[in-house]
């Protein structure tokens, strides 16, 4: 009978000590998580910054085609 207690005591004890590691290793979890949360929004914002500025290139396209065309045909005509 002391035998049957003393190893269901062992359990409980280390039941305890697996329900301390696994709290520990879920809040570490947890703050691994906030962090990389962080880190995905910075770079959603360059992605972000990045389209605006390809965005504003390609409207310059059609400019900078006709500036190409009007020079050539200054160069051909002179």
């Amino acid at each position: 009978m002391i035998s049957e207690f003393q190893e269901l005591s062992d359990k409980v004890e280390l039941l305890a000590k697996m329900t301390h590691a696994l709290r520990r290793e879920n809040a570490h979890l947890r703050q691994a998580n906030a962090a990389l949360g962080a880190e995905n929004a910075v770079y959603v914002q360059r992605m972000s910054e990045a389209h605006q500025r390809v965005e504003a290139l390609l409207e310059k396209i059609p400019e900078l085609v006709q500036a190409g065309l009007a020079e050539a045909a200054e160069e051909k005509g002179a």
